[in-house]
């Protein structure tokens, strides 16, 4: 069993929105789906028999998503990172994520249910923490005039071309 589960709370978009994230993510399940009954929905206005939670997995991480209701949205305060090989990788989760929702910047993006999500290869780390300064800083500006990143073009500012 995980230790920590990330909960995310939605209005009453919590089916479509795991449905969506399981489409896109190959190693992805619904596991259960918990429905609202006549005492939740006195309790919190929902109609009985509509999705409570469903928890949830994309790429063996477990998540619970719940239809609480309008009171919270999310923020950029907290994202989910996908870290990709390759740029062909990068390229399906950055089209597959932004679909109905908003390109940002850094290889950030707001998918259609204002979730923030982090697009980035797994070299950037290596590129952003080089020993030698000057490469990580010429990284870090090539970096910092991209929407969606860009693996060829962050390998050439580190080589300084």
């Amino acid at each position: 069993m995980q230790k920590i589960t990330p909960f995310l709370w939605f209005d009453d978009q919590a089916e479509g929105a795991v449905k969506f994230y399981t489409s896109i993510f190959k190693n992805s399940k619904i596991v259960k789906i918990a429905r609202y009954d006549e005492v939740g929905e006195k309790v919190a206005g929902r109609p009985a028999g509509s999705v409570m939670t469903i928890e949830f997995q994309l790429e063996g991480q477990d998540f619970i998503a719940l239809n609480g209701g309008p009171q919270f949205k999310f923020t950029e305060a907290i994202s989910f990172v996908v870290n990709c090989e390759t740029q062909a990788e990068l390229d399906y989760y950055w089209d597959e994520l932004t679909a109905g929702g908003k390109e940002v910047q850094c290889g950030w993006l707001k998918d259609k249910f204002g979730l923030s999500w982090q697009v980035v290869p797994t070299v950037l780390g290596e590129l952003l923490s080089s020993k030698d300064a000057a490469e990580s800083q010429r990284v870090m500006e090539a970096m910092l005039k991209m929407v969606k990143l860009d693996i060829k073009k962050l390998e050439a500012a580190a080589a300084g071309k």
